[in-house]
């Protein structure tokens, strides 16, 4: 019987000893909470630090200026993690919710909603807009404007991302301050190939805002190859505000009475 009886407390013991499971799942668990840490050039990320910080950037979750106009001023929303967007003037509104759409009954808009509902906002959104997805980064040589020269970075994507991966920019930044001071860029939009002609921007009016330093103006200049010229002309901005909040799906999904935009044919 004493054999019975110590045959049956070992069962019981291995019966009760806990398995190994429970360990394994916790280490699959906390692999799913690794992240990967992307990497910028040194130069970019003084950047970013020059402008607030990425990291504050990305806490930001709208993103809302109003582009002035004498007729017909446009206030752009965008939602700065899934990048659907919303412009609204008196005349006619678009946005992008998965697709691009225009609610315009009277047809006063002439261009193309799939180019136009997020061009600006790539353009003003300087220099954050440099830590996405799908993008390359090289040397460019300094850009020499009035006798000052400003370091660079050359920027292109890889195939498949966005709806130009064939644009390139050059980014160009004060060498003391790091804060960006210009960008050039190509437009590849119609054609599709590649283009050596680079249009250039001035951003040299930054305003403070929830702790980023975002442009107030930007300025184009004329030009002939990388000799900058006189100013051409300048798109201001007000009622600037970036915020943690986040605007409903509905605020950007197509209107009842709107359209999705369809490329029109050749």
């Amino acid at each position: 019987m004493k054999y019975i009886s110590l045959f049956y407390l070992l069962f019981f013991i291995i019966c009760c000893k806990p398995a190994p499971k429970e360990a394994k799942e916790i280490i699959k668990e906390e692999s799913k909470e690794a992240t990967i840490v992307k990497t910028y050039p040194k130069s970019l990320e003084q950047i970013f630090e020059a402008h607030g910080g990425l990291d504050v950037w990305k806490k930001q979750r709208t993103l809302i200026y109003t582009i002035t106009k004498e007729s017909n001023p446009e206030t752009h929303t965008t939602d700065l993690w899934n990048r659907n967007d919303r412009i609204d003037t008196e005349q006619f509104s678009m946005g992008f919710d998965g697709k691009p759409w225009l609610l315009d009954s009277n047809k006063n808009y002439k261009g193309n909603v799939e180019f136009y509902h997020n061009l600006m906002f790539y353009f003003y959104a300087m220099p954050f807009v440099w830590a996405d997805d799908g993008i390359v980064y090289g040397e460019t040589e300094d850009l020499v404007f009035e006798g000052v020269n400003y370091p660079g970075i050359s920027i292109s994507y890889n195939n498949g991302v966005g709806t130009t991966p064939k644009d390139e920019y050059f980014i160009h930044f004060d060498a003391e301050t790091h804060q960006m001071s210009w960008l050039g860029y190509t437009v590849t939009y119609r054609s599709g190939e590649k283009s050596d002609n680079v249009k250039w921007i001035r951003y040299d009016n930054w305003a403070a805002v929830n702790n980023l330093v975002l442009p107030k103006s930007i300025t184009w200049h004329n030009y002939e190859g990388r000799e900058i010229q006189e100013a051409r002309n300048t798109v201001d901005f007000e009622n600037i505000s970036a915020t943690e909040v986040r605007l409903s799906d509905e605020f950007y999904a197509k209107p009842e009475k709107a359209m999705y935009w369809q490329k029109p044919q050749k």
